[in-house]
């Protein structure tokens, strides 16, 4: 069944976001989303309030045990319960603000994984009826996941998309993104003074997904070049870094924060010139950013929410 939804992983989630009439869907794509979710401009990503406090209980759910038979029968490359940030609460209208607690990876596997195959089986979903609306947060447990569309501007402006290679993630396998993408968490417990910013998660994943560095842990951002290099340029505004939306993906309930980086051509050659076609989670192209560029492709529905989303902001 796992093979089932890795091949039809694109066509199950158009199909499932079917189950959720009465909810809006971001940018004319299946993802869903709520009213103060959809800012009615971009907000720069330094206008969002953040906030680390206690998670609640959640109700139980049949799908527990999911993340174990995954890890037995089909488990991807990176397969590691490590903690991070669940999502409480969120509003990116008035006063921008995510409010978060701890949660861990598999969270979501046993939640939002899980539903996907059992939609995928084609009978019965008593977990996916048990949760009811994916975006209401307290039904659920909600990782964050931040897509950053990434242009490159210029006369011809491009963009960057990352083909998700389903032997290596545990996630949207065989459907494109953008670049890059990750799960808000901290590296290491004890850092969450450190780790708890969007920007320096964003940070983490350039290195990772567009330069094809290791993954980073015990991260000094004030000494780490790269680091420096990135937050002086968008402070000087020769990169901008924009929230875009919110919203959940019908299948999986992936849960996405969809923000925009805009580079200067030259600050972009300076800094990410030396990006690399692979990576340990799939492979990368770069494209013109027009709508041309992502007709017909399977994409992950937040993918292709801040794809539509940023051409009609006229990102460039």
């Amino acid at each position: 069944m796992r093979a089932r939804l890795r091949e039809h992983r694109h066509r199950l989630g158009v199909e499932a976001a079917s189950r959720y009439p009465d909810l809006p869907r971001l940018a004319g794509t299946p993802l869903l989303t709520r009213p103060e979710w959809t800012p009615t401009r971009p907000v720069p990503l330094d206008e969002l309030r953040l906030t680390l406090g206690d998670s609640p209980p959640l109700p139980q759910l049949p799908g527990a045990g999911y993340s174990g038979l995954m890890a037995e029968l089909d488990a991807p490359t990176v397969f590691e319960n490590r903690p991070t940030y669940r999502l409480l609460n969120a509003t990116l209208t008035g006063e921008p603000r995510l409010d978060f607690g701890p949660g861990t990876y598999f969270d979501h596997i046993e939640t939002g994984e899980a539903a996907a195959h059992e939609y995928a089986a084609g009978g019965p979903t008593p977990l996916r009826d048990a949760i009811g609306d994916p975006c209401d947060l307290s039904r659920r447990p909600a990782n964050l996941g931040v897509s950053v569309l990434t242009v490159r501007s210029g006369p011809d402006p491009t963009f960057f998309l990352h083909w998700r290679d389903p032997a290596r993630v545990g996630h949207a396998g065989g459907l494109y993104q953008v670049v890059p993408v990750g799960v808000f968490q901290a590296t290491a417990p004890g850092r969450d003074h450190l780790d708890f910013s969007l920007w320096h998660g964003i940070l983490r994943e350039y290195a990772e997904e567009l330069l094809g560095e290791p993954e980073r842990s015990d991260v000094d951002y004030g000494a780490w070049p790269f680091a420096a290099a990135m937050t002086a340029a968008w402070r000087a505004g020769r990169l901008r870094a924009h929230c875009l939306g919110l919203g959940v993906d019908p299948l999986t309930f992936a849960t996405d924060l969809l923000v925009s980086v805009v580079f200067d051509g030259d600050v972009f050659d300076e800094l990410l010139g030396d990006w690399v076609g692979h990576n340990e989670e799939g492979s990368v192209t770069e494209r013109p950013f027009t709508a041309a560029s992502v007709a017909g492709l399977p994409m992950q529905a937040a993918g292709a929410a801040v794809v539509r989303l940023g051409l009609d902001a006229d990102l460039r």
